[in-house]
């Protein structure tokens, strides 16, 4: 079945939890216990409505403040899709927990509320958006009830949503407005009569109705090796296959290929999902790949098309988005971890932060502190073989490791070469 990973955004207590809540409720998701545990809770605190964000804020400081602090990801399923939803936190202070749950995903959710309409932490959203080039954003304008479902009052949200696209640098991105009550359940998962002037789809309907074309950005095949396969079993005793996931584009048998780094040419002979052999390979699927050349392919190599070979370069320059406590500043040393490689990595230079409310950058900063944006260059001590983030979302993507700690403490996003 399709697995579609969905990333919401929006300020605090403009309804996330609420809304990820109402829709597992509407599609009957909840399981019985958790569905009586929220019942049981919402009465304690003297509701006439059932919470549904207590079924996605896991943290105690979470359930006890009604706000979303860490990315928590929710399953369900539908009998078209599977779906994997991010719920983000709205706070300033954790726009790197948005990055982590926004970087993987296909599709995204901003809700505003209908009284508030577009505000800073909107800007800020919509920018991670399309820093990350997530290809289809759904905008929901929540809390349509306390707004006695104005159709005037969504229009001037849209409005001034469509000013904020007009600042945008990824123009493939489809907005969609949809007006929601996530309490009430207004075009969450139903259809409402409260909203007569509305006659798009409700919000499961939308990503119902996507299609796989439309929120992958088209790209270039990449197969970055993660295991060199050997059974020397008395059937199998020659086999030699190379076994990883295919990003960006399809492979086929006959395809004439390169191995990076080392250069070398040959052909696709075979494509094999367990048992079973297959013409070609889709892109996201993991297969194992044979050649028809004994060439020299381990961990960390990567099989391209001949005609379409990515940058291999030991610099770069890259928006970073910056997660850790001690700053980064020029001249600091981290891993890069590119896929399954990892290389030691120098910073050269901070270009300038961005401000991510479409503020404008700041040119005199020399270091960059937790969730600060910024372009910076780096030196490697050997060379990748990547593509611009623009091109390739996962190619050109990276997390920066800290040396010492050995933890995660940025992501990149390949700008320049």
């Amino acid at each position: 079945m399709e697995v579609l990973k969905i990333a919401t955004a929006g300020s605090v207590d403009d309804g996330k939890s609420t809304l990820i809540g109402r829709i597992l409720y509407d599609t009957k998701s909840l399981t019985s216990d958790k569905l009586e545990a929220i019942e049981k809770t919402s009465k304690q605190k003297g509701y006439d409505y059932l919470d549904f964000s207590l079924a996605t804020d896991g943290l105690v400081a979470e359930r006890e403040q009604g706000i979303t602090i860490d990315v928590a990801h929710i399953y369900f399923s539908t009998a078209k899709k599977s779906y994997i939803i991010a719920d983000t936190p709205g706070h300033v202070e954790y726009t790197r927990n948005m990055v982590t749950g926004a970087s993987t995903s296909q599709a995204a959710i901003i809700l505003i509320d209908a009284r508030k309409g577009v505000i800073e932490q909107t800007n800020r959203h919509f920018f991670i958006n399309n820093l990350l080039r997530i290809k289809d954003v759904v905008v929901a304008i929540n809390k349509m009830d306390l707004v006695d479902y104005s159709e005037e009052t969504y229009n001037a949200i849209k409005a001034d949503f469509q000013e904020l696209m007009a600042k945008r640098d990824y123009q493939d991105q489809k907005i969609t407005f949809i007006p929601v009550s996530a309490l009430k359940g207004d075009n969450v998962v139903n259809k409402t009569d409260k909203t007569p002037w509305y006659t798009g789809p409700t919000l499961l309907e939308h990503f119902e109705a996507l299609d796989r074309k439309d929120i992958f950005n088209v790209g270039t095949p990449r197969f970055p090796v993660q295991y060199v396969i050997r059974p020397k079993t008395d059937e199998h005793h020659d086999f030699r296959g190379f076994a990883g996931k295919v990003y960006g584009g399809e492979l086929s048998v006959g395809d004439e290929v390169v191995a990076l780094p080392s250069q070398t040419r040959s052909k696709i002979k075979d494509i094999y999902f367990h048992d079973k052999k297959y013409k070609t390979a889709s892109r996201r699927s993991s297969v194992t790949i044979t050649l028809d050349d004994e060439i020299n392919l381990s961990r960390g190599d990567m099989l391209v098309k001949a005609n379409d070979l990515p940058t291999v370069d030991k610099q770069f320059t890259a928006t970073i988005s910056w997660m850790d406590s001690l700053p980064l500043a020029t001249g600091n040393k981290y891993i890069v971890q590119h896929g399954v490689n990892k290389v030691l990595a120098k910073v050269e230079q901070v270009h300038h932060k961005i401000a991510p409310d479409y503020s404008g950058i700041d040119t005199e900063a020399d270091s960059l502190g937790m969730n600060d944006i910024a372009q910076v260059s780096f030196r490697l001590n050997k060379p990748i073989f990547y593509d611009q983030f623009k091109n390739h979302r996962t190619n050109g993507s990276f997390i920066l490791i800290d040396t010492k700690s050995n933890s995660t403490v940025g992501a990149g996003f390949i700008s320049y070469i």
